[in-house]
Order: structure tokens, then C-alpha cells, then sequence
């Protein structure tokens, strides 16, 4: 396909206005091509083919981008077309006065320093809602984009999520930049920006806009072509959905993934740690939707997946899994189907120092302290709750479900040892 056509006033006003379905047509016809033609190279019916180039709102974006090649189309159109390119840096002047505001103001300053202290993240979330409505222009760090995605991994891995949210905005304006290039790597990178986003938005319960970054990650991961950015995407995604009381959404997404990574013969060490990722994941799901058998069945899988695995996972490894994380997973999977005893059994032989990072050996203890306050122990509850308390506070600030057990060991067993402590140290107001 010339790539004149897609210069054309026509191509160029149809991206602007993010209609990449029109544009798919404008591709078809001129190449002359019925709907069943291009049904035929795509394997779908010549009825998904028009409602996708009809459509005002993009689904299937795996399909899209299928669509796409086969009609010529040049990544950056489609990219432009799917509304998440840059902007042309009238917001950045619009932050940048609201500051110039601010320190004309000092009590003003004040306000909202002071706001933002006693709110924690809640309040750095408008910074990132504005973020991701309108991407401001690149910071001075753009330069040192990867040294910043490995920090900002660094705050999510050691739990300060308040600070993770504060960098967020900029380090998306930071990838969107970078992917101008339009190379598949800097795409891929900025996949997994808005999957750490994601991931963090999770933690702190603000699932609505996890979404919004999980559909994102996932639509720069397919436009990359990466099938570890594709899978990491897809991932954040069913776990969003799971929290969204969607399960059984959730596991189609994951299926499908898993499926694509079986199709890879799983060669390499990262496809093999996407694979069992994924296969935890989908257990962990299953066994939320009391999914016994399939719950039981995957997560045996993953766990002979993990034993493939290191024991320490490689630096800047998309998916960290490790034997021992497995495992762990295993101690999820039987507490969501109600198994205490078999939760407990699984995590017998975990150590905090088998997890390289603050994030996950606090998860251990979270993990632990559910199965025990399930199994009726208020003490061994707290003391492994206590424990979590000094790996990563984050892990049991942030977290609604691990707070609401703290709740309850306050008001059910106030004398057992080491509620008190808990007491004073995690606010449950």
C-alpha cells in the first residue's frame, strides 16, 4: 500500500478524530477488497469485519491491529487513531500556571501540602487523573527514561505507593515521548509503564482507573508487537476485572494469553516465567469464582512451570516469578477456596528471605495471616500481620482486605497479643 494514501487529508482527519475503524475501510477499498476479502485473511465473519470498521469504540484491539497490516496501514497512523498519542503541550502550560498560582499563594501552597499529607495517595491521584487525560510534554529526565522505570519499580517493590503515584505522570509523559520513535521497543516500555500503573492503582483500590491504564497497556503491547508486554498487559487487566467481581472475563483474557505463550513452545526462560505468572493468576481467579478443580489443577501446573526457574529472578524481568512465588501463590489459591489447613501446609517451608523484595515478603505475611485468622488463631494472626507491618506498611495501609482483618481482630480479640500494637499503628477510620 503507498504510503501517500495515508498522508491524504482524508487518512490524516480520520486519525485525528480517532476513528481507526474508518480507517481500516478507507484501507480496504482502496485496495479495491469486498468485506469477504478481507474476512477471508483475517478468519473472522465479513459481519465482525464491518462492525469493526463501523465501530466507535475498539474492542478487539488484537483484531484491529490485524486489520491494520493487512490493510497497509503504518503503525504511528494507528497509534494516532487509537487517541494515545502525546498531546501538543497546551496542557503541560495548563499545570505549569496552576503552580505559577500556587506559589503566588503561600497559604494556598500550604492548603495543598497539607491536603495531600493527611489524604496520602487519594490526593496524588489527581496529578495522574490529569495525566491521563490530556499526556503532558516530556520531563527533563526523558533522557534517563530506563534508570526511571527501574526506580519507579523500585518504590512499587519496596511499597511506597504514595511516591509512585507522585512520579507516574511523568514517566508517562516520558514514554509516550520515547514511543514517537515508533521503534517496538520504546512501544513495549511504554506498555509496561501503564501496567506498573496499573499495579499500583490496584494495591490502593482505585479500580476504576486500573482499568483505564490496564486497556491502555494492553493497546501499546499489541501495537508493539511484544508477546511478554502483551502478556503482562493482559494479566493487570484480568486482575483488574477479578476485583471488578468479572471473573469469568477475567479467565477468557488469561486463557487466550496462556494459549499464546504454549503456541511459543516456551523456549526461554522469560516465556516460561510469562507462562507460569499467568497460570497463578488464573488459579488464584478460579479458586475467587470457587472453581475447585480448575483452581487446584492450574495452580499445580504453575508450580511445576516455577521449578524451571531460578530462585532469584533476573534484574529488570518482567515477570518475577520464582519457584518459591509460586508456592506462595498456592497458599492464595486454597485460602479463596476455603482450605485453611491446605493454605497453611503450602507455606510451611516459605521464608521472608527467599523473596527478594520488601513488597513480596510482606505479601508472605499477609498471605499467612489470612489463612490464620480463616483457621480461627487471632494471635497467629497478628503476630504474622505484625510481621507484614515491618517488611512494607504500604501492605497493610493501602489494602482494604488486609485492613478489614485487622478490623476485626480489633473488635473480636482487643486482648490477644499483639492486636494492640496493630491497633495503633494502622488507621481504620
Amino acid at each position: 500500500m503507498p504510503d501517500s494514501l495515508w498522508s491524504t487529508p482524508k487518512a490524516r482527519s480520520l486519525a485525528e478524530q480517532h476513528r481507526p475503524g474508518e480507517l481500516v475501510r478507507l484501507g480496504r477499498q482502496h485496495r479495491d477488497w469486498t468485506l469477504e476479502a478481507l474476512e477471508r485473511r483475517l478468519g473472522v465473519s465479513p459481519s465482525t469485519v464491518s462492525r469493526l470498521e463501523r465501530a466507535n469504540r475498539i474492542v478487539d484491539l488484537a483484531l484491529l491491529r490485524q486489520a491494520a497490516i493487512e490493510v497497509g496501514m503504518p503503525r504511528h497512523v494507528l497509534v494516532t487513531s487509537l487517541a494515545l498519542g502525546p498531546s501538543t503541550g497546551h496542557h503541560t502550560d495548563r499545570v505549569a500556571g496552576s503552580f505559577r498560582q500556587a506559589e503566588e499563594s503561600p497559604m494556598r501552597r500550604r492548603t495543598l501540602v497539607a491536603a495531600a499529607t493527611v489524604a496520602g495517595p487519594a490526593a496524588l491521584l489527581l496529578g495522574l487523573d490529569d495525566a491521563l487525560a490530556d499526556t503532558p510534554g516530556p520531563t527533563r529526565n526523558a533522557a534517563q527514561l530506563d534508570q526511571v522505570l527501574n526506580r519507579a519499580r523500585d518504590l512499587f517493590d519496596t511499597g511506597a505507593h504514595a511516591r509512585l503515584l507522585e512520579v507516574l505522570p511523568g514517566l508517562i509523559a516520558d514514554a509516550h515521548a520515547a514511543a514517537d520513535s515508533r521503534r517496538d521497543l520504546d512501544q513495549a516500555r511504554l506498555s509496561t509503564v501503564y501496567s506498573l500503573a496499573t499495579a499500583v492503582l490496584i494495591k490502593t483500590g482505585h479500580y476504576d482507573r486500573a482499568r483505564l491504564t490496564a486497556d491502555r497497556a494492553r493497546t501499546w503491547a499489541e501495537v508493539s508487537g511484544s508477546p511478554l508486554a502483551q502478556a503482562a498487559a493482559t494479566r493487570e487487566a484480568a486482575v483488574v476485572l477479578r476485583h471488578q467481581d468479572r471473573a469469568p472475563a477475567a479467565q477468557r483474557l488469561m486463557l487466550t494469553a496462556v494459549d499464546r505463550l504454549e503456541n511459543t513452545g516456551l523456549t526461554t526462560q522469560p516465556q516460561t516465567a510469562a507462562y507460569a505468572q499467568l497460570l497463578c493468576t488464573l488459579a488464584y481467579t478460579a479458586a475467587v469464582a470457587g472453581q475447585r478443580t480448575e483452581a487446584v489443577a492450574m495452580m499445580a501446573e504453575a508450580r511445576n512451570a516455577a521449578r524451571r526457574l531460578p530462585a532469584t529472578p533476573g534484574t529488570g524481568s518482567l515477570f518475577t516469578i520464582t519457584p518459591a512465588a509460586a508456592d506462595l501463590y498456592a497458599v492464595s489459591v486454597h485460602w479463596a477456596l476455603g482450605d485453611a489447613g491446605a493454605a497453611l501446609e503450602a507455606g510451611r517451608n516459605l521464608r521472608p528471605e527467599q523473596f527478594p523484595t520488601a513488597e513480596r515478603r510482606a505479601r508472605l505475611h499477609t498471605d499467612l495471616a489470612r489463612a490464620w485468622w480463616q483457621w480461627g488463631r487471632p494471635e497467629q494472626t497478628a503476630n504474622e500481620l505484625l510481621s507484614a507491618l515491618r517488611a512494607s506498611p504500604a501492605e497493610i495501609r493501602d489494602r482494604s482486605s488486609i485492613r478489614a482483618v485487622v478490623s476485626d481482630l480489633v473488635t473480636r480479640h482487643p486482648r490477644a497479643a499483639g492486636v494492640r500494637e496493630l491497633a495503633a499503628a494502622v488507621p481504620l477510620s
